[in-house]
């Protein structure tokens, strides 16, 4: 008994509209050919096993065909048997491998017997297979006759390489581009060929035979031979193609994409071990990991990109790979691709795979050590990932901040006058209020007649509950999330509420319509009270949450647990402090008057509005507010001396 042909054999297509791809060269050929509109030579080129000898062979057939001229040979004369698949052949249509005949010596050869008419066909046909091997002198020995051969003789040149033609040879003939066939093509033409031969074949087998192929046709269809002829009664299975092709097994990727994405070294040197382990090939693993990192990288680029049919993939594969795009960002996996195409480089020739294997899994595992553009760009992406989680960074760094000893900071209180500056007429008069600040009002809290200082109200920790948020309603955790946009909307009404808030102050609580600020120091929350920015910071809130809040500003227990944490009313801005200055007068000499004025330790509210000029570029630029009262003594120690 026989054995029967090969799959690229037995399928090989024998007219036009059986050759599958190639529909760019395929469809101007048959219309030449049903015109009568024949070149006497032409070159097919293109990547192997792509159709290029077969379009020879069904071009000579149809040329040859007793109806010419027809776009496609009727398969009933003579010819049309002869040149079928499986047929004798015919004398007329000569096939020659340039390998082993591309010298001098077999160009003369050819030219002698070129100038015999045909046998018994209307045109004799040379199909010069691998002309790229022909030597210089072997094609300009063939140069007279390509360019003006008798009226019965037809050249086809096909090459893997057609910039190896001489440039006399190609501009005499009609060059044809073929291509590797698409992966959704040749998948359609495998299942039917699976069909034909009576085989099933599991949906999550066939990429990997699609893959193997690489766009070849002939190479395809001999990976799907071979598999076929070892696949037992269920059919061919993914293991059975997973096994013999050496890919490796969708678990195994599935596991290491997860770990990265959760930084789990432990899981991911494991993942690496089982490569080893299971005699799979560390460079065929990294080439696995790459084709998923990329599948990925487009699933975050194209959403939609399954639905489209960007990614050919079934249906369970899908769900997996969602899933894992939600784990990375853009950055992140594109990072991670170069990492593993970077090792790929390196496998060449390597003599201890399994450590250039680990070092590249390291290399993704840590991206806080990359101190590239890319590095930073994926510790971008999971700060962002974990906000749109929810978790914000003042809620992860809570944890720290616990365990370590609370660290008193010296307050921040703007220092006071110098002591000789003690004349009536320069004591700091009041703040007169903004008319925009009086057109602003809060609905929750009413006017008060007097100045009267606001009762205390029960202390509020930074460790107190916020409250639970009724369905729909804000709460704690949404302020601290959209608080970077929050600042930004009090940078544009006002830049000294925006350094203040920014610098020194944080979300501690929400209960119904009162927010609570918390400031580092005494002096900072009285700066924030007396200045009216609690105003500033109302409209802020109201832009960004579109809600109206009433602000108490505390001062931080964790920072300076010996301050008073009770709750000071905002809204109600209170009087400045009428505490007389530090002795000292005119007849103080200037040293002595800087020397009390920078010791004296008596704090006091400083109103920031009088004490810094907001006109001042430093101030514009986001300086530090201690720094910037600091400057402004350093001014008056300066007029001081002036005037003495």
């Amino acid at each position: 008994m026989d054995a029967p042909l090969a799959l690229y054999r037995r399928y090989r297509p024998e007219t036009f509209a059986e050759v599958i791809g190639q529909e760019h060269v395929t469809d101007p050929l048959r219309h030449a050919l049903g015109g009568n509109k024949v070149n006497h030579a032409y070159l097919f080129s293109g990547p192997r096993g792509c159709g290029k000898t077969t379009s020879a062979r069904i071009l000579a057939r149809t040329l040859n065909c007793e109806q010419a001229p027809v776009a496609d040979p009727c398969g009933e004369c003579q010819s049309c048997r002869d040149l079928a698949r499986g047929g004798p052949g015919s004398v007329d249509v000569i096939e020659i491998d340039a390998a082993s005949h591309g010298g001098v010596d077999d160009a003369r050869d050819l030219r002698e017997r070129a100038f015999f008419a045909p046998v018994s066909s209307r045109y004799k046909v040379y199909i010069i297979d691998e002309a790229h091997m022909v030597s210089p002198q072997g094609f300009n020995a063939l140069l007279k006759l390509v360019e003006e051969p008798p009226p019965h003789l037809k050249f086809i040149f096909a090459t893997t390489e057609p910039d190896k033609v001489i440039g006399t040879i190609r501009s005499r003939t009609h060059h044809y581009p073929f291509r590797l066939v698409p992966p959704k093509t040749l998948g359609d033409y495998l299942l039917r060929l699976c069909e034909a031969e009576q085989v099933s074949i599991q949906p999550t087998a066939l990429p990997l035979v699609v893959r193997a192929g690489a766009g070849s046709v002939r190479d395809t269809l001999s990976v799907l031979d071979q598999l076929l002829g070892g696949a037992g009664p269920e059919g061919l299975t993914y293991e059975l193609a997973v096994q013999l092709l050496g890919y490796t097994p969708d678990s195994l990727l599935d596991e290491m994409v997860d770990a990265v994405a959760a930084g789990d070294g432990g899981t991911v040197f494991g993942v690496v071990d089982k490569v080893i382990e299971s005699g799979q090939d560390p460079r065929r693993f990294a080439e696995d990991l790459l084709q998923r990192l990329r599948d990925l990288v487009i699933l975050v680029a194209v959403p939609d990109a399954l639905t489209t049919g960007l990614l050919e993939l079934p249906g369970d594969r899908a769900a997996s790979l969602q899933q894992q795009a939600t784990r990375y960002g853009p950055s992140e996996l594109t990072r991670a691709a170069d990492i593993v195409n970077d090792a790929l480089m390196e496998f060449r020739g390597a003599t201890a795979p399994r450590l250039l294997l680990e070092l590249m899994c390291a290399r993704l595992l840590v991206p806080t050590a990359d101190s590239t553009a890319q590095g930073f760009a994926a510790r971008l992406d999971r700060i962002e990932r974990r906000l749109a989680m929810g978790v914000p960074a003042a809620e992860q760094a809570a944890p720290a901040a616990t365990q370590a000893p609370a660290v008193e900071t010296p307050p921040a209180e703007a220092p006071p006058a110098p002591p000789w500056d003690a004349s009536p007429s320069k004591e700091p008069a009041a703040p007169e209020p903004d008319q925009d600040s009086q057109e602003r009002t809060v609905p929750e809290v009413a006017p008060e007649p007097s100045p009267a200082p606001v009762p205390a109200a029960p202390p509020v920790t930074a460790a107190a509950p916020a409250g639970a948020a009724e369905p729909g309603a804000l709460g704690i955790a949404d302020v601290r999330r959209l608080w970077p946009q929050v600042l930004e909307a009090v940078k544009e009404l006002r830049r000294f509420t925006w350094i203040m808030l920014s610098q020194n102050a944080q979300v501690v609580g929400l209960e119904g319509a009162t927010l609570t600020i918390a400031l580092v120091n005494t002096g900072a929350r009285d700066s924030f009270v007396n200045s009216g920015s609690a105003d500033f910071l109302s409209t802020a809130l109201e832009q960004v949450l579109g809600v109206s809040w009433r602000i108490e500003a505390i001062v931080d227990p964790s920072v300076d647990p010996k301050a008073d944490a009770s709750p000071v009313g905002a809204s109600a801005p209170q009087p400045p402090s009428s505490a007389p200055r530090a002795s000292g007068g005119r007849g103080m000499t200037a040293p002595a008057a800087v020397r009390e004025a920078m010791n004296d330790p008596s704090p006091g509210p400083v109103d920031p509005d009088a004490a810094v000029d907001l006109d001042d570029p430093v101030v514009d630029s986001g300086g530090d507010p201690e720094q910037l009262l600091s400057r402004e003594l350093g001014a008056r120690v300066i007029d001081e001396i002036s005037h003495d």
